[in-house]
């Protein structure tokens, strides 16, 4: 079972992937932002890969929100309804290789919190943004917001039991990706799924540059 947003278990997700002793002196620390619609996995995203115990600013989700914060087509996939949500940021850390570290932050998905949205995406080297094929149009207002932060990105389908199954060209064409914008399938907890994501993520970021 699963959820899109399970209560994560950073302990746990780094248990066997324990964080090096040292970063590598001469890395680059690059900033990665995974963003997606409200209950599409970002939280469990990133404790899912972080090799660090991941930190997260979750609160409980009230009636007093019900209104603003949408979960139209949200699927519990059998468990309990959402009961919490991220009112900050989630941050975990991920060393690729000597040559690199990644420091991941995971936004909020509700319009309420896009106050936060420039602060996070400053400086970053790309955005991951999630979606749900179970409700794309919640990722359309997303998209514009990351394209309007011209920062470049990839986007990963989070594979719920329960949502639609759709071919890549089909999510591609639905979202009106261009032909280089990296479109990959993972299961948010799955650490090598996600591992690759960001490696295919961080390849497609950094090309332009390697070629200058």
């Amino acid at each position: 079972m699963r959820s899109s947003e399970p209560s994560p278990s950073p302990d746990a997700a780094s248990a066997g992937h324990p964080a090096p002793d040292y970063l590598p002196s001469n890395a680059l620390m690059l900033k990665v932002v995974v963003t997606g619609p409200l209950a599409v996995g970002k939280t469990t995203f990133v404790s899912t890969v972080s090799e660090i115990k991941s930190r997260h600013t979750e609160e409980r989700m009230t009636q007093a929100g019900a209104l603003v914060d949408q979960l139209d087509g949200y699927r519990a996939d059998g468990e309990a309804a959402k009961t919490h949500t991220t009112v900050g940021t989630d941050f975990g850390r991920l060393t690729l290789d000597e040559r690199m570290v990644l420091y991941l932050f995971g936004s909020p998905g509700q319009q309420r919190f896009r106050v936060l949205w420039d602060d996070l995406v400053r400086g970053a080297l790309g955005v991951l943004v999630l979606v749900d094929t179970s409700r794309l149009e919640a990722a359309f207002e997303v998209m514009d917001m990351v394209e309007a932060a011209d920062v470049p990105y990839a986007v990963g389908v989070n594979r719920f039991p329960t949502s639609p199954v759709h071919s890549l060209g089909s999510v591609r064409a639905a979202l009106d990706l261009s032909p280089g914008t990296p479109l990959i399938s993972v299961d948010a907890r799955d650490r090598d799924e996600c591992l690759d994501t960001l490696i295919a993520m961080t390849r497609h970021v950094l090309a332009p540059l390697e070629s200058v």
